[in-house]
């Protein structure tokens, strides 16, 4: 399993995913329903996004409603539907995760969902971090072929995770990627990039612009009781993508350097010590 860092960067819209293309991503999450936590996007937004990422592989929130990670049976042939139309669509990659009532990962749904993905990339999302027992999850999510886990380690922030996310990142031991994610920016990444010994990393990097609508009706919110800012459109900013990609760049540039210097060393103390048996030798 590759070291070298990555950066994947939570998408809510496809100018988001291209966004975060510019800035040198190299996985986008593509959601709509940000608000709720993201939920499934729609076809022409992934139909789209597979058409723009040439660069960056596409991946897939299979959601079919915010709230919380226990599915119905018309809920989990809902999430068979869409993944079968991300793989149709040329998605590298799905995202979803589905536990029981007790907290634990849902095996039964699970095996039908990943029956269903073909050669694409599973991603266990954020569902991990409300289960009971992270480090039984882990082990079953491994029996399930995902071949990484979002998460926060299980706290607000995966700055506050940190403890749990190395613990984690040593029980997969190179078995699955530890994706460290929530609160992730550029400031902090190299943090938690050095306590956890995690290579992959997701956050979204957004900034905020003002619409371009000129008229507006303050009595009205189409939010209802949610307060949403209507007049706001928050938009993956390759700038913040950049800095991060930057920062793991000289990380990883160093432990390559440490590491050669390290392999050079083996080399001259390996060769010294067959000089010295072959003097013994003589």
């Amino acid at each position: 399993m590759s070291t070298k860092s990555k950066i994947e960067i939570c998408a809510n819209s496809v100018e988001s995913a291209v966004k975060a293309q510019e800035g040198g991503a190299y996985r986008v999450e593509l959601c709509a329903g940000i608000p709720e936590g993201g939920t499934t996007p729609s076809f022409g937004d992934i139909r789209m996004a597979r058409q723009l990422l040439q660069e960056t592989k596409l991946h897939v929130i299979i959601r079919p409603r915010g709230g919380d990670f226990l599915y119905n049976h018309l809920e989990q042939e809902i999430m068979l539907h869409d993944i079968k139309v991300a793989r149709q669509l040329g998605a590298d990659g799905v995202v979803f995760g589905c536990l029981t009532s007790e907290g634990n990962v849902d095996m039964p749904a699970m095996k039908k969902l990943m029956n269903a993905v073909g050669d694409m990339n599973v991603t266990f999302h954020r569902a991990f971090d409300m289960c009971r027992d992270p480090k039984e999850a882990l082990e079953q999510i491994i029996e399930l072929g995902c071949t990484r886990i979002l998460t926060s380690g299980q706290e607000a922030t995966a700055v506050q995770g940190i403890p749990l996310l190395k613990e984690l990142v040593e029980q997969a031991d190179g078995r699955i990627i530890i994706m460290p994610g929530c609160g992730v920016n550029p400031n902090n990444i190299l943090q938690i990039a050095e306590e956890t010994g995690a290579c992959e990393f997701h956050f979204s990097g957004r900034s905020s612009y003002e619409s371009g609508m000129i008229y507006r009706n303050p009595k009205v919110s189409m939010g209802g009781t949610v307060k949403i800012e209507e007049y706001q459109k928050d938009v993956t900013n390759p700038e913040i993508v950049k800095e991060a990609v930057s920062v793991l760049k000289q990380k990883d540039e160093k432990e390559e350097a440490l590491e050669k210097k390290n392999k050079e060393s083996r080399s001259k103390s390996k060769k010294k010590k067959m000089d010295d048996d072959d003097d013994e030798l003589d």
